[in-house]
């Protein structure tokens, strides 16, 4: 399987009367080697330049379609749109330019692989790690588009083609940015070129709003896309389903979405939640960019690693995702559960959390213990003073062992003199001297009372009487 298909399938139909014929050489260098597919509206061919000798796809529009005015401006406008982006999953437009026949056509990179609905039906089923891969690549290049004002409004799995890098690692490209529509300087929509009928032409893929109006959309129902796409590849059938359209409507408007963890258990509850998310009625209740999204769910992708800060540079934005309830079916504008550090909204983040708490709390035990501690030794240690006023300035030696938890007592000096007073006297504020390896301490409102004696040489003796000495208050 090869080359960029186009909106539509080959079909039998239309091969009758496509313009062009393997060997025809268009524009003058362009070879036709193959008709790769046949659309309503396009038809796409590979091609061999012949300067270059390099394989080319050539896409261009039919007779028909070329008769519609809005055919036209929608083909000129995927081509605009293509050749802005330079993301590698983005298909690259190289040349555009008019066939003699006056139809345009725009020249792509040639594509070896398949799109990712013939992926999904080939192999039957992918891994969660696969299918967030591919949903992450598609965010890269729709990070970009909307960096630039682009909407896409058509994402689909027909629209995200499956090649390979040179090491053969699987690259998605996002195709097809031909209904897509720009937002001006003020973030408006410009005027909208689509028909009803084109614009139903992906409805399992259309949000809400744009069910209703396809002005009115923005880079929300982008996100709602690639959340559909994400439940289908998951699970293997899209999120809503219905037997005609307007069924369909009524649904995506209005009828709550299965979780995709119901149709394949183990998907985790956090992805659960951010596809859940994606996938919420109200815009404002998904997530705001596809930065956000993109960090949601690189968690859940060991293939994705990194992708997620090259999308928030890319839109310029802070790459942290937002918290994302992993309880709630339907989620709210202000989600309840904050979760880990590097995955908000996974159950891995939320694991972690739960085996860090004995740790703090050990912790916070052992602190509890040794302040407990220390406030009992203080509380119970008895000190001696030994206070003697010379002067103005009495000094008050306290020892750091506690002696006992009860207040010694010291007898009184008794050596006969005359005495002065009998009055209490109050010490001045004192410094407190500490044996051992303790600090130095200030310790403020000593009271020691006893007798005065008056000293032959005249200095004044204060003699303590028996207390209790409190803990210094400014201790260290």
């Amino acid at each position: 399987m090869s080359s960029v298909p186009p909106s539509a399938e080959p079909s039998s139909s239309g091969m009758a009367d496509i313009p062009v014929e393997v060997g025809q050489v268009l524009a003058g260098k362009y070879k036709v080697e193959d008709v790769l597919g046949v659309g309503g509206m396009g038809v796409v061919v590979s091609a061999r330049h012949m300067q270059l000798d390099q394989r080319v796809a050539l896409k261009f529009l039919r007779p028909e379609a070329m008769q519609s005015k809005e055919a036209v401006e929608r083909f000129q406008r995927e081509a605009r749109s293509a050749v802005r982006l330079r993301s590698e999953h983005v298909a690259k437009v190289t040349d555009v330019g008019t066939l003699d026949t006056g139809a345009p056509y725009m020249v792509m990179e040639y594509l070896e692989g398949a799109d990712l609905s013939r992926v999904v039906q080939a192999t039957g089923s992918i891994s969660i790690d696969e299918s967030v891969n591919f949903v992450m690549q598609a965010c890269e290049a729709i990070a970009e588009a909307h960096s630039l004002g682009i909407i896409h409004r058509d994402l689909k799995p027909q629209n995200l083609f499956v090649t390979r890098r040179v090491d053969g690692k699987p690259l998605i490209k996002v195709l097809d940015f031909g209904i897509s529509k720009s937002l001006d300087a003020s973030g408006q929509a410009g005027l909208s070129l689509t028909r009803t009928s084109s614009i139903m032409g992906s409805p399992l893929y259309m949000s809400p709003e744009q069910m209703r109006s396809s002005k009115n959309v923005d880079q929300r129902s982008d996100i709602w896309a690639l959340g559909v796409i994400l439940y289908e590849l998951l699970t293997g059938r899209v999120p809503f389903e219905a037997e005609a359209i307007p069924e369909l409507c009524l649904k995506v408007v209005q009828d709550p979405v299965e979780p995709p963890k119901k149709l394949r258990a183990e998907i985790s509850e956090g992805l659960n939640a951010v596809v859940v998310k994606c996938l919420e009625k109200e815009p404002n209740h998904r997530f705001s960019n596809v930065a956000e999204l993109a960090a949601a769910l690189e968690p859940y992708s060991e293939l994705s690693r990194g992708s997620s800060e090259r999308i928030a540079a890319t839109l310029n934005v802070p790459s942290r995702p937002p918290m994302v309830s992993i309880s709630a079916i339907s989620s709210s504008s202000n989600p309840k559960v904050k979760t880990g550090d590097t995955a908000w909204g996974t159950t891995q983040a939320l694991e972690a959390r739960k085996k860090r708490m004995p740790l703090i709390a050990g912790g916070a035990a052992v602190g509890l213990v040794a302040i407990v501690g220390i406030a009992f030794a203080l509380k119970n240690g008895a000190a001696k003073p030994d206070t003697t006023a010379q002067g103005a300035q009495p000094t008050a030696t306290v020892s750091a062992t506690a002696q006992t938890a009860s207040a010694t007592q010291e007898p009184a000096n008794t050596t006969p003199a005359p005495i002065v007073s009998t009055a209490p006297v109050e010490t001045a504020t004192s410094k407190s001297v500490v044996t051992g390896s303790h600090p130095t301490s200030a310790v403020s409102t000593a009271r020691p009372s006893g007798t005065v004696k008056t000293q032959p040489s005249g200095t004044t003796t204060a003699h303590a009487a028996p207390s209790v000495t409190a803990p210094p208050k400014n201790f260290e």
